[in-house]
């Protein structure tokens, strides 16, 4: 199966960058948020007379349910005591994006019918409209990997000067984005990113030489070089500006194509530090203590995020993840798309970072993120500020998952 989806995919870019060296570039949208692109492929020279035939069209769940397993709610390890009344605002955000999809179309019409400050009534809603299932990896194992994110704050100003020297960027006017599920469904979330040269489509520029194609898309200019990488890495922020006081929001807007590397694991492969030693803080640590090879370091990640600027209008309501709409502290997960459906309700059981102490709660899979990938995975937000950031740089914790499904999806193991 695998080698047949990847020989399906090889000959969906050949055709597919072979059609876009013929046609002018598809305007790209600044406001496409799905950060799942894997690295843009050269040209393929040949293209076979026949292409695959696709194939056929799945309903919805189908694409997700190769290692999931039937529960019951008795399976979720604290499931009795998690407080629901604090999912139930990011699971109403969830059906404000799902509702009107067939398969989320009935149990979103159902919140109306739901006492929200009961937690009682809310676990009722939810263990009877929905079914329980364990998400686990194609080999079985039903444990992954956790880690966290937050919404950080920089300062930063709108001209270049003194302290302020590091840009954040707009999207590139020439960056082209073509989108494999167009034509072949079984590649939905997949996109290819490059430019045009000539009548070829090529990879679009990694970070290391990606300043050349960025004049004149400047955002704002903020006090450090090191923050601004972590703020990609976030995939949105804010930014106060000097002068003014301003707070504005940066949230994600595209990515140039490459895949995300961790720099952390950079540090660990050359020597520099061990595992329990790359998170956030010591990577910061690191770069600190030796500043002539803080190029070096971040370059080891290609991948390149852009930005659009949004009015900070609420400060209490959280950036907008991949599905359109706001991420909930501690409420929130970045999961891999074509492993999990987004919007959909997932029971997270892992611990606290850097502790053993349980934390087992209701979750809405809301995000994707570029190194969230597999079925038992999860990116865990946890908010806006200092806390928060301390905590997700913290957390890279073991955990299991149970994908919650109404109950009308009609379930099939492939």
């Amino acid at each position: 199966m695998k080698f047949l989806f990847e020989q399906r995919r090889i000959l969906a870019v050949s055709l597919l960058l072979t059609l876009a060296a013929c046609t002018t570039p598809p305007k790209v949208s600044p406001t496409e948020p799905v950060p799942v692109t894997p690295p843009a492929t050269p040209p393929v020279t040949t293209v076979p007379a026949t292409p695959p035939v696709p194939p056929p069209k799945l309903a919805p769940i189908t694409n997700y349910t190769q290692a999931y397993k039937l529960g019951s709610y008795a399976d979720l390890p604290g499931w009795a005591n998690d407080d629901l009344r604090e999912a139930w605002p990011a699971f109403v955000n969830s059906c404000s994006a799902l509702r009107n999809k067939a398969e989320w179309r009935e149990v979103c019409a159902n919140l109306k019918n739901v006492d929200a400050k009961e937690s009682s009534a809310i676990r009722a809603f939810f263990e009877s409209n929905f079914l329980p299932y364990q998400v686990a990896h194609l080999d079985g194992k039903t444990e992954g990997l956790v880690t966290g994110y937050y919404e950080p704050l920089l300062k930063g100003s709108r001209n270049k000067g003194g302290i302020y020297q590091t840009a954040l960027y707009a999207v590139p006017n020439d960056l082209l984005t073509i989108d494999l599920g167009s034509v072949y469904p079984d590649l939905k979330n997949m996109r290819l990113r490059g430019r045009l040269v000539g009548n070829k489509v090529v990879p679009y520029a990694s970070r290391a030489d990606i300043l050349p194609f960025l004049s004149g898309k400047e955002l704002v200019w903020v006090d450090d070089p090191v923050d601004a990488f972590f703020l990609q890495i976030q995939g949105s922020g804010r930014v106060q500006l000097e002068g003014s006081g301003e707070t504005i929001r940066l949230a994600y807007a595209d990515q140039n194509g490459h895949p995300y590397k961790s720099i952390g694991r950079y540090l660990v492969d050359k020597g520099e530090l061990t595992l329990d030693q790359a998170s956030a803080q010591g990577i910061k640590a690191w770069i600190a203590k030796n500043p002539s090879r803080q190029d070096e370091l971040l370059n080891a990640n290609p991948s390149m995020v852009f930005f659009k600027e949004e009015k900070l209008l609420d400060p209490s309501i959280g950036p907008k993840g991949a599905l359109g709409v706001p991420l909930v502290p501690q409420r929130s997960i970045a999961v891999d798309p074509t492993q999990l459906p987004l919007g959909a309700p997932v029971f997270l059981s892992t611990t606290m970072p850097l502790s053993s102490s349980p934390l087992q709660r209701l979750m809405m899979a809301q995000d994707t993120g570029g190194a969230i990938r597999g079925a038992v995975r999860a990116d865990f937000f946890w908010g806006f500020g200092r806390e928060p950031g301390d905590l997700a740089g913290r957390m890279k914790q073991r955990g299991a998952m149970w994908l919650l499904l109404p109950k009308t999806f009609e379930m099939k193991n492939n």
